[in-house]
Formats: C-alpha cells, sequence, structure tokens
C-alpha cells in the first residue's frame, strides 16, 4: 500500500484527465494545496503512473531559505531539459529569455513546481507569465502550496488571484484521512482510534506515527515520532542527518561529499563513534529507515517535515557549527550560489560572509527580476554599514532604494533614498546627487508625497544645472515637467518639458525624449490645447521605435486615460488592446495592472459592473497611481448596485489622492463620494464631498471633473459659477436632458444615459429610465425614480426584480442559476432533481422558467445563452 495516495484517487483522475486535455491543446493550471504532511508530493509523486505514455514531467521544488534563490525551482530543471532553458536559467539576468525558453520547453509536457509558498519573485514572475498563457499551451502546470501558510501580504496571493481569473483552472484541496483509511494503515501494529485522534488525519503525521508505534504507544508529538525512528541507528548516521538537516533544500552530490567527509560529517557530535563506513553506507542506513530519498544527484530528505523535526531538535550551538560546515563548503566550490552561501552565513552569523556575498547575492536576484529578494539580501548588507566606504554605502543604499521601489516598500525606499543623498551630499559628488535628488523625487511621488517629490525634483535640476551632463539634467528637468502636468500645472508642464526636449535631442537619448514628449503632450491636451494629442502619440511612436517599453507604455497610459476623461471611449477601445499586449508581452507588471485598472474605468462608462470590479482588482495592489483609481471603480459599482462597503472604499481612496494633490485623484473620488450621498438623499453630503474639488477644478483649463461636480452640486441646490461647455453633465446642470441623453446614448454609457432620461419632467421618459436602471441592476437610482413617479400620481409603477434576481442580466433566481449550470453540464430533469434533491416536477417547472427567461427553445440554446451571458462558471473551474 503507497500511504501516500490513499484516499487520492479523485484527484489523480482530475489530473490525468488535465493532462489528456493538454495533450489535445487545452492547457490549463492545476492548484494542490492544503496544510504541511497533507500529501501534495505524494501525489506528484504518484502522477506519473496516471499520465498518458509519453508525457514528460518536469518537477521543480522551492526552498525554504530564508532569502530564496533566485529562479530556484527552475535551477532544478537544469539536466532535464534543453539546453535554451538551461542556459537561460543558470545565466538569470534576461527573464524575458528564461520565460519564452520556458515556454518553449513547457509544450507537450507537464510542469509541477512544488511549494510555490517559498517561491522567489523570479519565480513568480515566470509562472505569471505562464499562467497567461496556459489555454494556449499543449501543457499542463501544476502548482502545490501550503494554504495556511498565505498572510494576507503573502506573495504568492497575487499570483493566486491571477489564476483564479485564468480560462481553465482546476482546484484539488486535499483532505485529510478519514478513520477508516488511518486504520488501513495501521494494519494491526497501533490503535487507529489513537492514532486518529492525535494526527486528525494528516497523513504525514499518521505515516510517522504508524512507523515509531511498533511497541503499540503513540508518540505525544509527531516530533516525537520522527526523532524516535533515529534511535537505534549509528552514530555517523545520526550525525550525517543532522548535518544535512540544515540545508532547506535537496543536497546536491558533491556538497554531500564535501560535509561527510569519509562518511563522516565534517562536524561531528561530541560523541564516541563506531568504525566509520563510507559515505554510502552511512546514507543507506537513513534510507532504509524511509527517511532519506537518494539518487546519483542528490540527497534529500523524504518530507521537509522530517528535516525540520531534526534540525529543530538540535541545539543552537551545535546547529550553528553545522551551518558553519555547509558555508565552508560551499564558499570552497567554485559557482556556488550566492543566495545559498548567504543563507547559511546568516544562519552561523558570520557577518564577514554576509559582507562579501550578500552584494553579489542581490545583483544575482536583480537581475533576474527577483527584486524582493535582492532587496532582503541588501537588508542584510545595511546591517553592518559600518563596513563600508562612504561612496560604497551610498551605493548599495540606492541599491535598496531602487529594490524597494520596484517591491512597492515606499517607507523602506524613501529612508534609503535619503540616506543617500546625504552622503553624496558630505562627499561633494555633484553628479551623482543629482541623479540621487531626482531618483528620490520619483519615490516621494510613487508614496504618495507630492510636496516632498516637488521640492527633490526642484533641488536635482538646481544640482545639474551646471554640472555639465546634459543627460542626467535632461532626466531631472522632464521629471519636473511631469510632477507639473500631474499637479495641473500646466504652463509650467510645457516649459520645462520643451527644454527637456531640446537637452535630449542633444544628448540623443529616445528614452528621454519619449518622457519628455509624453509630460508636454498631456499637459497641452489635457489644457485643451489640440496640439498636445500629437505631441503624446509622438512620444509612443518614439519609445516603440526605441524598443524602451517603459516608456511606450506610459504613452499608452496618459493617451488612454485622456480618452477616457473626453468620454471618447471608442477611441479608447482602439488603443487598450495594443497597449496591454505590449504591457503583457513585456511582462511589465506596474503597467499591465494600471491598464487593466484604465479598462475599468472603461467598462464602468460601459455599465458593465461585473467586468469593471474584474479589472479594478489588478489594481489593488501597493503601487499607489493604480490603487486609487482602482478603489474609486470599485466604490462605483457597488454605489451603484445597492451593496455595502463603499464608503470604506472611498475613504482609503480619498486618502491616497489628498496625498498626491491631484485632480485626477481627487476629482474621481469626490464625484462617486457625491454620487453616493445623493442616492441616500444626503444633500448636504454632496455638497461636503463636491465644493471643495470644484472649486479647485474651476480655476483650471479644461479639468474634465468639473462638469461632473458642478451637475451634483446644482442638483444638491448649491449654486456654482455656470458652465457653458457641451459635455452632457454640462447640459444636464442647465436642465437639457434630452441632448444629454442622447450624448451619453452616443457615447455607449447607459447608467448615464438612464440617469438623464430620469429628469425629463415626462413620466413616459421616467418610465423609461427606470426600466433601465431594472436591467442594469442599479437599485438605488431605481428606487429613487419609483418615489419620485409615485409622487407625480403615476399609476402602475412596476414593481423592481426579486432581490434573488439582480445579481445576473437574465434575472434567474438562485435556483434557477443552479438549474441552468447543471442543464449545461448535460444532466437530465430527473438527475437536477435528484442532485438538489427536489421533485421531478420542480425541476420542470425551473427549467421551463430558465427557458423563457432566457428566450431560449431549447437546452442547447440556453446553456449557450447562459454561456454568452457570464452565468456559467469559467472554464474547468471547480
Amino acid at each position: 500500500m503507497d500511504w501516500g495516495i490513499l484516499e487520492r484517487e479523485p484527484e489523480l483522475a482530475r489530473l490525468a484527465s488535465a493532462a489528456r486535455e493538454a495533450a489535445d491543446g487545452a492547457g490549463s493550471v492545476v492548484l494542490v494545496f492544503g496544510e504541511a504532511g497533507i500529501g501534495k508530493s505524494s501525489l506528484v509523486k504518484a502522477l506519473p503512473d496516471h499520465l498518458p505514455d509519453g508525457t514528460r514531467i518536469l518537477v521543480g521544488e522551492c526552498d525554504d531559505l530564508a532569502t530564496r534563490r533566485p529562479l530556484g525551482p527552475f535551477r532544478d530543471l537544469i539536466g532535464s531539459v534543453g539546453g535554451e532553458l538551461a542556459g537561460a536559467v543558470a545565466g538569470g539576468g534576461d527573464r524575458h529569455r528564461v520565460h519564452e525558453a520556458l515556454l518553449e520547453e513547457l509544450r507537450g509536457a507537464v510542469l509541477v513546481v512544488e511549494d510555490v509558498h517559498w517561491a522567489d519573485e523570479a519565480s513568480l514572475d515566470a509562472l505569471r507569465f505562464l499562467v497567461r498563457r496556459m489555454e494556449r499551451l499543449p501543457a499542463l502546470l501544476v502548482l502545490t502550496y501550503r494554504d495556511d501558510e498565505l498572510s494576507r501580504g503573502h506573495p504568492l496571493r497575487h499570483l493566486l488571484g491571477q489564476v483564479s481569473r485564468a480560462p481553465r483552472v482546476h482546484r484539488l484541496p486535499l483532505a485529510r484521512l478519514s478513520l477508516d483509511a488511518v486504520r488501513t494503515l495501521s494494519a494491526g501494529r497501533v490503535d487507529p482510534a489513537q492514532v486518529y485522534a492525535v494526527t486528525n488525519g494528516n497523513p504525514f503525521f499518521v505515516a510517522e506515527i504508524v512507523a515509531a508505534g511498533g511497541t503499540g504507544s503513540v508518540p505525544p508529538t509527531v516530533v516525537d515520532a520522527v526523532l524516535a525512528r533515529l534511535r537505534g541507528l549509528p552514530g555517523a548516521t545520526v550525525d550525517a542527518l543532522e548535518q544535512l538537516a540544515v540545508v532547506p533544500s535537496a543536497v546536491e552530490r558533491p556538497l554531500v561529499d564535501a560535509l561527510l567527509t569519509d562518511g563522516a560529517p565534517v562536524l561531528a557530535a561530541p560523541q564516541e563513534h563506531g568504525p566509520l563506513t563510507d559515505g554510502v553506507s552511512v546514507l543507506a542506513a537513513a534510507e532504509q529507515r524511509g527517511l532519506l530519498s537518494v539518487t546519483p544527484e542528490r540527497v534529500a530528505f523524504r518530507h521537509e517535515l522530517i528535516r525540520r523535526a531534526v534540525a529543530d531538535s538540535l541545539p543552537a550551538a551545535r546547529r550553528i557549527g553545522l551551518n558553519r560546515a555547509v558555508l565552508a563548503a560551499l564558499v570552497a566550490r567554485p559557482g556556488s550560489d550566492a543566495a545559498r552561501i548567504v543563507h547559511h552565513a546568516a544562519q552561523s552569523g558570520d557577518q564577514d560572509a554576509i559582507a562579501r556575498y550578500a552584494p553579489d547575492a542581490a545583483k544575482d536576484a536583480s537581475s533576474a527580476g527577483a527584486h524582493r529578494e535582492a532587496a532582503a539580501q541588501l537588508r542584510l548588507v545595511l546591517r553592518e554599514r559600518h563596513r563600508y566606504a562612504p561612496a560604497e554605502l551610498a551605493d548599495l543604499l540606492e541599491r535598496y532604494a531602487v529594490e524597494s521601489y520596484t517591491i512597492a516598500d515606499s517607507a523602506a525606499a524613501v529612508a534609503a533614498q535619503r540616506e543617500a543623498v546625504a552622503l553624496r551630499r558630505a562627499l561633494g559628488d555633484t553628479l551623482a546627487l543629482g541623479a540621487d535628488l531626482r531618483w528620490l523625487s520619483r519615490i516621494h511621488w510613487w508614496a504618495g508625497n507630492a510636496d516632498q517629490a516637488q521640492e527633490a525634483a526642484r533641488e536635482a535640476v538646481a544640482v545639474l544645472e551646471h554640472a555639465g551632463d546634459d543627460r542626467l539634467l535632461a532626466l531631472a528637468v522632464s521629471n519636473t515637467a511631469q510632477l507639473r502636468m500631474l499637479s495641473e500645472r500646466y504652463a509650467e508642464a510645457v516649459e520645462h518639458g520643451e527644454r527637456a526636449i531640446a537637452l535630449a535631442r542633444k544628448a540623443d537619448d529616445p528614452a528621454i525624449l519619449a518622457h519628455a514628449l509624453n509630460n508636454v503632450g498631456t499637459a497641452r491636451w489635457r489644457s485643451g490645447d489640440p496640439r498636445g494629442r500629437a505631441e503624446l502619440e509622438e512620444s509612443l511612436d518614439v519609445a516603440l521605435a526605441a524598443g524602451e517599453v517603459e516608456h511606450a507604455c506610459r504613452s499608452y497610459a496618459n493617451i488612454i486615460w485622456t480618452l477616457l476623461d473626453n468620454l471618447q471611449y471608442d477611441e479608447a477601445d482602439t488603443f487598450l488592446p495594443p497597449a496591454m499586449e505590449l504591457a503583457d508581452r513585456a511582462e511589465h507588471l506596474g503597467f499591465l495592472n494600471y491598464l487593466h485598472v484604465e479598462l475599468a474605468m472603461r467598462r464602468l462608462a460601459a455599465a458593465d459592473w461585473d467586468d469593471a470590479e474584474k479589472h479594478a482588482e489588478y489594481g489593488m495592489h501597493d503601487f499607489i497611481p493604480a490603487r486609487c483609481p482602482a478603489l474609486t471603480v470599485l466604490a462605483r459599482v457597488r454605489i451603484r448596485r445597492g451593496r455595502p462597503g463603499a464608503d470604506a472604499l472611498l475613504g482609503e481612496a480619498w486618502e491616497i489622492a489628498v496625498g498626491t494633490k491631484e485632480l485626477q485623484r481627487t476629482g474621481p473620488v469626490a464625484v462617486a463620494r457625491a454620487e453616493s450621498a445623493w442616492l441616500r438623499g444626503d444633500a448636504q453630503g454632496v455638497i461636503a464631498a463636491a465644493a471643495p474639488v470644484h472649486a479647485q477644478a474651476s480655476r483650471l483649463p479644461g479639468a474634465p471633473h468639473r462638469p461632473e461636480l458642478g451637475y451634483w452640486l446644482t442638483k444638491a441646490g448649491h449654486r456654482v459659477p455656470p458652465d457653458d461647455s457641451d459635455h452632457p453633465y454640462a447640459l444636464q446642470a442647465r436642465g437639457q436632458w434630452r441632448r444629454a441623453a442622447a450624448l451619453w446614448q452616443a457615447a455607449g454609457c447607459p447608467y448615464e444615459h438612464a440617469a438623464a432620461l430620469a429628469e425629463s419632467p415626462d413620466p413616459a421618459a421616467k418610465l423609461e429610465a427606470l426600466a433601465a436602471f431594472d436591467a442594469l441592476g442599479a437599485e438605488p437610482a431605481a428606487h429613487l425614480l419609483r418615489v419620485e413617479l409615485r409622487r407625480l400620481g403615476v399609476r402602475h409603477v412596476p414593481r423592481g426584480p426579486l432581490a434573488a434576481t439582480r445579481d445576473n442580466p437574465a434575472g434567474l433566481t438562485d435556483r434557477q442559476l443552479q438549474v441552468i449550470r447543471l442543464l449545461a453540464e448535460g444532466l437530465t430533469n430527473a438527475e437536477i432533481a435528484a442532485r438538489l434533491v427536489v421533485s421531478v416536477r420542480t425541476i420542470d417547472n425551473h427549467v421551463r422558467a430558465v427557458l423563457d427567461k432566457l428566450d431560449a427553445p431549447g437546452r442547447r440554446q440556453a446553456a449557450v445563452r447562459a454561456a454568452e451571458l457570464g452565468l456559467l462558471p469559467g472554464g474547468s473551474e471547480s
């Protein structure tokens, strides 16, 4: 009996089915998760026997190092994969090469990555790349992880969120063993009820206690069970196990040979040994006891929990000594991974080794895109900052600031960059000081501190003004132009931007030229100067021609944002796909998330609530410029649907917006707060939310939020200066509801179109608006309109949809949703009745109602219609 796969037949069948579908071209992602010891690795080991003949299976593991190895699980594949992937992973510096090689290698294969809760950032980045492409690959990606170790901010959360949106995903939560299974495993050796009571059916715990319970007694803890299995082993074997236990990964054979000199650990325990045997014999004894797995290439503990039990049982002094032995062996071996060296240096307290190797480990991690790991390595380095000369320390601080900025740790980034600036100032290094001040400005803006960003930008230009480096000066001046543009100081933005353009052309730097053109074009366009659009599109062309992906993405983002503000949705639709394709292909996740938020704004305008929420979720991370509008979109969806939680979202969004001092942030939040107040009948709340921001917007040319803020203030009875523009909200504020409704309809904004119709004095138009609100699920607006119609004396005001039907466009009840989903699986009415434990007659009635609501002549057409409306679960998700 294979203990590891007992009661795992359904999961193995699901994996085998997914592998067959992948071989036919329908790739997917499988998530295998559960607590430690639940049998994830055992399931993976059993998988090859259940796959189609000839299926390639590749297995990589993530290690529990204090700071992870960049691309750790993919390094494990070297020797099992082609030269391109092996070379790309070993090089580690070109993530695009790694990703493309992975994509090619994965065709026709099953890739298993174990313990992704320990994955480094570069590996997570590569997995995100694969997840977005799996449905188009003849391949299967299997990820195993411990779901009970995922805190709210765990890095794996982002990847799992992306997986949840993948078209084809299978979830395999592993359950604990039943009492019957424990009885089978116990096989009369121990009391199964007692074992079950101690282990709660955890397969690993059960196996360990059964293996240690030959006398029939049950150890009180699993650690005791593991350690009991060490009793009776030769002393040399125990020493070897303890030595290997401090290495939190499989140990490659050369390192094993270095650590177990002549079969004995380099650092043996202070005890009497019998005659020394060779290393193979030492390991064989542990292997026979079921503690180790030994291959010609490497040695590993049979389970991570065994390794931890052995390591945790060691006295601190011995554990430090064993780590020093590993450190010495790694340092003596050319080509050893710097991250592993630093891990054992930290575990053994060797600060000299940390100071020597951690900067290189950070460089390797950063080159591989593992910025979280790079920051962690540099954090270790900076604990011993007294070891470095001022110029070297400034370099390390700069690197730490940039890595922290990259992973959105704004507080650490600001603190480190400020310290670097202070050192550069003391050293009198003008060029380095100017460059660092420009970076400090950018980091402050990223953190949402507008005033400090402006101050650092001003000093950067002053320092570089006569330093003789046109490129650095151009970048600093363009940074100033960007900040002026973002804070709606458009004339100043154009002035600084045009100077930056001239300097960039002189320095022949297309990246800075694209950046500066972007700032000038955006400032002009948003201030109402039509020349701005041409300059902004020129910045896009320059960036694309130069291969400057970041600058091209920023140009796309500003073009799309401005088109959305101008209600030019059809044109925005032409820019969104190529922008997102570029950011996706280049794996520029920051801009990809930002573009998703812009798409969420677009779907909000189209009243596609679910899609708006889905895309807004991409921006719910620590990147402040994306988080603020993402929160606002999510809040407006809840406001218009009458769902709770909008106030909390807007509270956070407003706090962020105020810190930025940018109307592009404060405007949308103020509008959402005003709309929310109006829908709950709070006119004073409308005025409090809208008046201060409207006053700010009124002082600016071409401010996009002024008409809507003025509209809400007018509705609340607050006098505002007349707005004679042709913006639909300005028309509504002037009482021209018919023209406004026509413009909203032409723009493709059904909610706003209905709201304009609702302002008609004609009850027929109001009833048309009510029907539209009901169809959209806009309950608060529909409720207000019903109250108004009754006040006007309109008879036969249509009753709204039942609460259970509001969450789907077909108006199906919860039970009808269940029925259509089972019907789409091909079940008969009798089978549906059995599944839902109701009578067949009841299901007959539900099916007739479903066909009627979906306007479908038959069951097949109903299933197709339900899929089109998004009523069915996505892909093969379960």
